[in-house]
């Protein structure tokens, strides 16, 4: 095995090479490369004592944390399967992840969602999956971790799936996409390349664990050898604390959130010039540096999802590029393919296909699923692109309808099988419409059961209860039908009358 790389064994190598450099900061707790790996250890143990094993889950349920990164590694040392659950979800939603994804291990924070989902916490308590062993937060996590017993552990294949992250609700119900660490490894190493990223990066998880947006920049970060500082969830003022006191390099920021953290460093209270970024507004350029990286020397990003381990393709690849996409990965491969599995001319739409290191392993039970997605020898992204005549993808938008709300994407088809679990709905469908705050909101098109009388308000909330709740409807209407294309809503119709637009590509 004297070719694999894990995740514990980048750990591992930086205790030796990085004795003094700081790997985690988390409120008042700071750990270099050997504390960290030395309570890695001690969590492989304490794990492996509850079952652990190559192949079992790991679940947390919590928001961010240096535990999110602890148990990743541990499971890595071991080849078990760690998942960042979605914090924001429903109780129910969060019932699905335990029964679908079977952990060995729950690490929970109390909130009001869990306490409905811990033995002993709620009289409505129902045991969902098979038996875990639940271990709280925080003093019980501690506890926990230090009654494991440090072994040597047997080396482990890199290509074993390490992480799970729940994406792609596009049928209704979402699955677990499975990353191995050779996966995590791969794309870390591009992002470090275009990021241009060195030994003294400072990260701030302040965006979710459980997205692939942050965790890929906590990853790398740790590839290189830097600094993860996490944050629960994002706040503007503590944002601006931890930039200042830990000079930070990058956060996870978007539009909405840098207003935020310009409003409130308005007045110049922090040093925020650590921080690179992209330029945005004339207040945050004077705040920030410019990020003169790849990444960030024009506009941020480019094409990716979960299941390409984050960036698929880099706009910092292709300057002047004609397609807004940017160029793939110099470790993957991408084709735009017709349905029949050919490849159809620059300058034809068809789906964005890859195939490369930095590919998922499928999703989590789901093998019929992953038959699909695989067709022809190549992942199946479900999303529409074209290559361009200087080689360079433009994403189109995707093959199925999704809504972008805020940074969060919502698939119509599992607001609806919420809309008709209500008992006074015979049909309902989902369109997103333009929202100058969050770039879309979600609208419903709901027809009533006959002789049923319900609200606007009360189907809002009866989504609220069942799904997280940026999925919730922001506006419902009633109609007598939903207009169809065969067994499914014809959505352009629907957008025509009820004004759906500002989808994303388009």
């Amino acid at each position: 095995m004297i070719h694999d790389l894990t995740l514990s064994d980048v750990l591992s190598e930086h205790a030796r090479s990085r004795p003094a450099a700081t790997a985690v900061v988390d409120g008042d707790l700071r750990l270099t490369y050997p504390q960290l790996d030395a309570r890695v250890s001690r969590l492989a143990g304490a794990l492996a004592g509850q079952g652990v094993a190559a192949g079992e889950r790991v679940l947390w349920l919590g928001q961010n944390s240096h535990a999110v990164l602890e148990l990743l590694l541990a499971c890595s040392r071991l080849g078990a399967i760690f998942c960042p659950a979605n914090w924001r979800q429903a109780a129910g939603e969060l019932r699905f992840v335990l029964a679908d994804l079977e952990p060995r291990v729950v690490v929970w924070e109390h909130s009001e969602t869990t306490a409905a989902l811990v033995p002993g916490e709620a009289a409505g308590f129902a045991e969902v999956g098979r038996p875990a062993s639940w271990v709280r937060a925080g003093e019980e996590y501690e506890e926990f971790l230090a009654s494991g017993e440090v072994h040597d552990f047997p080396p482990v294949a890199d290509t074993l799936p390490v992480l799970a992250l729940y994406t792609a609700a596009f049928a209704g119900r979402p699955n677990a996409a499975l990353l191995s660490s050779a996966a995590l490894v791969a794309h870390s190493s591009s992002l470090l390349v275009v990021r241009q990223m060195e030994p003294d990066f400072t990260f701030l998880a302040n965006g979710p664990l459980f997205h692939v947006g942050t965790m890929m920049f906590c990853l790398a970060t740790l590839q290189i050898g830097g600094t993860n500082v996490f944050m629960p969830a994002f706040d503007a003022e503590e944002l601006c604390r931890l930039v200042d006191a830990e000079k930070v390099t990058q956060a996870f920021l978007f539009g909405q959130m840098i207003d935020a953290v310009v409003a409130a460093n308005s007045g110049g209270k922090y040093d925020l010039s650590s921080l690179r970024f992209v330029a945005h507004s004339a207040e945050w350029d004077e705040m920030t540096t410019p990020d003169d990286s790849p990444w960030c020397r024009s506009k941020m990003g480019g094409y990716g999802q979960t299941e390409v381990g984050g960036m698929l393709t880099f706009l910092g690849l292709a300057p002047g590029a004609a397609g807004f996409a940017g160029r793939p990965s110099p470790l993957v491969q991408v084709r735009i393919l017709a349905p029949d599995g050919t490849e159809v001319p620059a300058g034809e739409v068809g789906e964005i296909c890859a195939r490369g290191k930095s590919l998922f392993s499928g999703y989590f039970a789901r093998p019929d699923l992953n038959a699909a997605k695989s067709a022809y020898g190549w992942h199946h992204t479900g999303d529409l692109g074209r290559r361009e005549s200087d080689g360079t993808i433009t994403f189109i938008g995707p093959r199925l309808r999704m809504i972008k709300s805020g940074n969060e994407n919502v698939y119509p088809a599992e607001v609806e099988r919420a809309l008709k679990a209500h008992p006074a709905v015979a049909d309902a469908a989902v369109i997103g419409v333009p929202d100058e705050r969050r770039h879309q909101a979600v609208k419903a098109v709901v027809v009533p059961r006959p002789g049923e009388t319900v609200t606007e308000q009360d189907l809002i909330e009866h989504v609220r209860t069942t799904l997280a709740g940026y999925k919730k409807p922001r506006e419902v209407v009633f109609a007598e039908a939903v207009p169809k294309k065969g067994f499914l809503p014809d959505y352009d119709a629907l957008d025509e009358q009820y004004g759906g637009g500002n989808y994303p590509g388009v």
